[in-house]
């Protein structure tokens, strides 16, 4: 994968993409907090509730991302943001919350990722993530068949891999219990109506379909994603006002130490 994200392009959709952060926000049985990490903060909208509703908290954003830690700042200019990778940063102190929202499908290892992150909270303090788990979905199914069936077959051979297939919930629950006081497992499905195929193919080109289409180029890209659209139109008909219906399952886990 390339080095860097697209803010503006993943901003595009901030309301729906927001929607998920804020629910696994209001999961966290914390009332106040004195230090709080946004991990994967991207440009700052899930820092932004963070935030709100830890208005006395001091907050740390970290991401990989140069372009995304830049919107971040630009965001929230008062609070600090810096280059930090899930599976090495450090913090000065322990942390009252972790909040890792749609970052740690991009990191491996898990069994040891997870672990790591809890041994980082304070006494009480709580582990709180959420992941895209719609790897099965029509929208990402037709990324590999898209993938494997064009002449660009040999350069994407690894972008299917590029995301952590998630184990089942009862493994993330083992993983967390010898750290935790209590560990709770989840799935929602959000159902977000979008204005169509082009549009759902603008949506997941702020993320998923990122390893797909940047190590392509001209031609090729704009050919890649015209048959990628073309295998979704079967998937995604039209609703009684014209919208498409994009699923999108999501998995919560909130851990209190």
């Amino acid at each position: 994968m390339p080095a860097d994200w697209n803010a503006s392009q993943y901003l595009k959709f901030e309301d729906q993409r927001t929607r998920p952060a804020r629910d696994l926000l209001a999961a966290v049985p914390l009332q106040s907090a004195a230090f709080v990490v946004d991990l994967g903060c991207g440009p700052g909208n899930s820092t932004d509730i963070l935030a709100q509703r830890f208005p006395g908290a001091e907050l740390l954003g970290l991401d990989t991302s140069p372009a995304m830690l830049e919107a971040a700042r630009a965001r929230l200019p008062g609070v600090t943001f810096a280059l930090g990778d899930a599976s090495t940063f450090t913090l000065p102190k322990p942390a009252d919350l972790i909040y890792a929202n749609a970052v740690l499908q991009w990191v491996p290892d898990h069994a040891t990722l997870l672990p790591r992150l809890m041994s980082l909270l304070a006494p009480g303090g709580v582990l709180a993530v959420q992941m895209p788990d719609n790897l099965e979905e029509p929208s990402h199914v037709a990324m590999r068949e898209t993938a494997m069936a064009g002449p660009w077959a040999d350069t994407l051979h690894t972008a299917t891999r590029a995301r952590t297939v998630l184990p089942e919930p009862g493994a993330y629950y083992d993983m967390l219990k010898p750290h935790a006081g209590a560990v709770d497992v989840w799935h929602t499905i959000y159902n977000h109506p979008l204005d169509g195929i082009p549009a759902i193919v603008e949506w997941v080109k702020g993320t998923g379909l990122r390893p797909f289409i940047d190590p392509l180029e001209g031609d090729e890209r704009t050919q890649f994603l015209e048959e990628y659209a073309a295998r979704l139109s079967d998937s995604y008909l039209p609703r009684v006002d014209g919208k498409v219906l994009l699923a999108f399952p999501r998995f919560f886990i909130v851990a209190v130490k």
